[in-house]
């Protein structure tokens, strides 16, 4: 499969920024993004958001279910998908209400997006029912003592052992390095932030070239 890179952002400005780069098959949100992008969490404001993340001609836009019992969040993520059949992945975290609540949305033709894995026998879950995509917190696994990189990587293989379609989109990266490890372990599905996204063209000696190319045309 080939790599994909989604930015991690409900921020129509970083939206603006990085999306024309080419390099984003798409983009993930959740309610947390949201509130820190002082956009509202509503039905009626995720219409309008994925209007203007959708004209930047991704592929997907990942958009995070809610409710208190499983009707509701069914609701919702019935109405999330409808915003735009086919181009939104619903998310759902990997809990039994969410488990529920994919197992009748997948039966419907709507891609899913199981959040929060921390735990590797997690990806066991999304393989039974078929998901699209599950998201390990990378740096919050690492955050609490373990080596979150080996424990993605055995995510992997088992998803990889049972045959299962499921992509491993590795969420809350940090570091570039931690990209080029994974990925060097055949991981290809990743969602960064704008950070992250930034720190992949910093390069001083990149930068260097460059201006004497530039002087060098001019000379």
């Amino acid at each position: 499969m080939a790599l994909r890179l989604f930015l991690d952002s409900a921020d129509p400005q970083a939206w603006q920024q990085w999306l024309p780069s080419g390099l984003f098959h798409g983009v993930t949100t959740n309610p947390t993004l949201l509130r820190r992008a002082n956009q509202p969490c509503s039905l009626h404001g995720l219409a309008e958001l994925s209007r203007v993340a959708l004209a930047h001609g991704i592929a997907e836009l990942h958009l995070q279910a809610w409710g208190a019992n499983a009707a509701e969040m069914l609701h919702c993520g019935q109405a999330l998908a409808a915003l735009a059949p086919g181009r939104i992945a619903v998310k759902l975290p990997v809990t039994e209400q969410g488990a529920a609540v994919a197992r009748e949305l997948v039966r419907s033709g709507v891609p899913i997006t199981f959040t929060a894995c921390y735990e590797p026998h997690q990806v066991l879950i999304a393989a039974a029912l078929g998901v699209a995509y599950i998201a390990p917190y990378l740096g919050r696994i690492n955050d609490q003592g373990r080596d979150g990189v080996a424990e993605v990587i055995a995510m992997q293989r088992s998803l990889a052992g049972v045959g299962a379609s499921v992509r491993l989109l590795v969420a809350s990266l940090r570091q570039p390095h931690e990209l080029t490890r994974l990925a060097g372990a055949g991981l290809n599905t990743f969602t960064i932030s704008p950070e992250l996204a930034a720190a992949l063209f910093s390069c001083e000696a990149t930068e260097a070239a460059s201006a004497q190319f530039e002087q060098d045309a001019q000379a």
